[in-house]
């Protein structure tokens, strides 16, 4: 490596080498500068004893493709791949990447968990990448502290060294597993095809992890991993100071052993996303940086008294006290109003406006929710369904869960085709339009995602199209378009289809 590579060196006759900056088992990352493009860059270089085999420089390869296709904010950016043979018939294989300054999450691991808060917007923005990886169809396979870099603009995920296709062979050709043992999904022991789920499963791992500085089940070597999940204890999160009980939740299913019961990594976002924002409307008003005190009449002006208070064209949103304070300036002579007559005013004022609303009985309270835009036509000749009845759901969502994610594992799957499986959502929104609770619009957008999912011909494009129409799902719960019950239902059912047989 060092005979071959150097500081200085011009590679594809473009990238001029700068100075190392890390290195792996499989490659070592350079600082560059771009001479075409004049910027600094990141070039992972493959070890020269890898890049001689031909099936290490197609997996370089395939990872700049797969990283290249996604273009988000917590991604890293891959820009280019190259390959150049030195003189003495050496092979350097490369990939260029965005240069990125920041520190690894695993380094910050080291100093012990991160309060709820910093875990949970590190987790979401994590989700938020893998949704959109597996809406293309990729998985990552090796999500752990390692591969996340915090910087000033947020998480970014790095390494798709071992990403590959939905529905590929978990597998290398000599049969080993890839991945960090603690962090793999516990199918992948098995050899079951790569699955966005397996990647939920890591995200869970890692969620854990950044809660209480520990992964759910210790390992460094697979019979480690195996033998951790035969005997150890399940995951708990009980003791995390003032954690949320919907984090713990959808950590905790991202966990689940069945891959079925995973959530998506939409649906994880959403969840976390949600449990930092206020949850009270009034609240986050109160919060606003930006508060408007209303005016205060002055005395009638006598010969003493010049103060000009500002007109109500004058005031604005953040110009009330301001335009007073400008008043005040253009006073030229007369008395000041005295401080405690002041503030028992603006005290006064402000306790009106406050006790305005619960006074004026009369006044009709703005909608809370987001209205609908077809009616809802109660059932005529059927009698009052499950939903109405509340019994629809065998688990009904927690309470404190405001995010639109269903809260308990669907059922497992009772078997059959694509075609059974599609049959059964149908059948639900059909039941669900009858009886008022998925908006007539909605049921439409929903079947043509069913549709999409019943002509999949092969396993991989039936589960991004499953993918897809439980986030849509989650969308529409979450809009008030669909009940909470038949949410809960139709992503089950949807679960189930993602298991059918192709």
């Amino acid at each position: 490596m060092k005979a071959s590579l150097h500081a200085g060196r011009l590679l594809a006759r473009r990238y001029r080498l700068i100075d190392q900056i890390g290195a792996g088992g499989m490659s070592v990352i350079w600082r560059a500068r771009d001479e075409v493009l004049d910027r600094i860059v990141a070039l992972k270089v493959l070890a020269p004893s890898l890049a001689a085999d031909a099936r290490f420089r197609d997996m370089v390869r395939e990872e700049a493709r797969s990283a290249a296709q996604l273009v988000h904010p917590h991604v890293t950016s891959v820009h280019d791949y190259g390959e150049t043979l030195a003189p003495d018939g050496t092979i350097t294989s490369f990939v260029v990447m965005e240069l990125l300054s920041g520190e690894e999450l695993e380094d910050r691991l080291t100093e012990g968990p991160l309060p709820w808060p910093a875990a949970v917007e590190i987790g979401a923005q994590v989700a938020e990448a893998l949704a959109a990886a597996h809406r293309l169809g990729i998985v990552h396979r090796d999500i752990t502290p390692a591969n996340v870099m915090m910087t000033p603009v947020g998480a970014k995920v790095l390494d798709f060294g071992i990403a590959t296709r939905v529905g590929a062979p978990d597998e290398d050709e000599d049969g080993g597993t890839f991945g960090t043992p603690a962090y793999v999904a516990p199918e992948r022991l098995d050899g079951a095809p790569a699955q966005p789920a397996t990647d939920i499963y890591s995200l869970g791992v890692l969620l854990h992890e950044t809660l209480t500085g520990q992964v759910p089940y210790p390992a460094d070597t697979w019979e480690q991993l195996g033998a951790a999940l035969e005997s150890g204890d399940p995951p708990s999160l009980d003791g995390v100071p003032g954690l949320p009980s919907p984090v713990a939740e959808i950590c905790l299913r991202c966990l689940s052993r069945d891959p079925r019961r995973r959530p998506t990594a939409h649906q994880v976002a959403l969840v976390l996303r949600d449990q930092l924002l206020p949850a009270d409307p009034q609240a986050a008003t109160m919060l606003s940086p930006t508060v408007t005190l209303p005016a205060l009449t002055a005395p009638a002006p006598t010969a003493t008294t010049a103060t000009t208070l500002p007109s109500p064209a004058s005031t604005g949103p953040a110009g009330g006290v301001a335009a007073a304070g400008a008043g005040r300036r253009r006073a030229t002579a007369g008395r000041r109003w005295p401080v405690p007559a002041v503030l028992a005013a603006v005290v006064v004022a402000v306790a009106a406006a406050l006790l305005a609303p619960a006074l004026l009985r009369d006044e009709p309270r703005p909608p809370q929710v987001l209205p609908t835009y077809d009616p809802i036509v109660p059932p005529t000749t059927a009698s009052p369904t499950a939903v109405e009845t509340g019994t629809a759901s065998s688990s009904a969502p927690p309470t404190r869960v405001r995010p639109p994610v269903v809260t308990s594992s669907p059922p497992a799957p009772p078997g059959g085709t694509v075609v059974e499986a599609a049959d059964r959502v149908d059948g639900l929104i059909e039941e669900g339009l009858s009886a008022g609770q998925i908006r007539s619009d909605v049921g439409i957008d929903l079947r043509n995602l069913l549709r999409i999912a019943a002509n999949a011909t092969n396993q991989a494009d039936l589960t991004v199209a499953v993918a897809r129409l439980r986030d849509k799902i989650v969308e529409r719960r979450r809009e008030g378009s669909v009940s909470p019950a038949y949410a809960g239902r139709l992503d089950a059912a949807a679960a189930e289809l993602g298991a059918a047989r192709t």
